[in-house]
């Protein structure tokens, strides 16, 4: 059985635990995917390299702490690539965002996070131009703009520099088109959401859980 167990603060995580001592596993959604990690136990040695987790095994009341959201982002995004994508921006420095950057420099693609606020090494928003667009031909959402129900909301970007030989990716699977995505869209580029990514690191992780 998989249920939910929303939590309005992290802190409560070890009543979660106490209250369910039948749980064999948890999934880690957003915005819980870093601060989950100083309550757990263990961590496995990829989900340490990342700083998040989104896949917590139970045994003998030991948690240890997983990210299959890589796997599942890699294993997603790879039929996709082209010689094109070779620099990508990463929209939102969330827990989402640093699985992503873990598979593109395994996958060895340069990128660059996007970030409301200005952080050494990252750009901002509004620095974000023309040619920058062009010279990063994938393009990551991993935050929740566009996110039912806020639908109609998308990254500010300048979208008329999008062309065909751009990906763009959002991580987001409700709405099934995003409207970033549908901006892209139009601008002739490949799009992509999370849907896939979904259901690939719940295999991970039903796997994880069952070995």
């Amino acid at each position: 059985m998989y249920n939910a167990y929303p939590l309005a603060d992290i802190a409560e995580f070890p009543q979660l635990l106490q209250a369910n001592p039948q749980l064999r596993g948890l999934n880690v959604t957003i915005p819980h995917k870093q601060a989950v990690i100083p309550y757990l136990n263990e961590l496995d040695v990829e989900a340490e390299t990342i700083g998040a987790v989104n896949c917590i095994d139970i045994r003998n009341g030991i948690t240890k702490g997983y990210n299959t959201d890589a796997a599942g982002f890699e294993l997603s995004l790879l039929p996709l690539l082209s010689a094109d994508h070779t620099h990508a921006l990463v929209l939102g420095t969330g827990g989402a965002s640093l699985a992503v950057a873990y598979v593109l420099g395994k996958l060895g693609i340069a990128f660059r996070y996007v970030s409301r606020n200005a952080q050494q090494g990252h750009y901002t928003y509004d620095a974000l131009t023309p040619d920058i667009i062009q010279q990063h031909k994938l393009i990551i959402n991993t935050t929740p703009l566009g996110m039912h129900p806020d639908t109609s909301s998308l990254p500010a970007l300048p979208y008329e520099a999008i062309g065909a030989s751009h990906l763009l990716y959002d991580l987001i699977y409700n709405p099934e088109e995003t409207a970033f995505l549908a901006a892209g869209r139009q601008q002739g580029a490949a799009v992509k959401n999370g849907l896939e990514m979904l259901q690939l690191q719940a295999e991970a992780s039903w796997h994880i859980w069952n070995s």
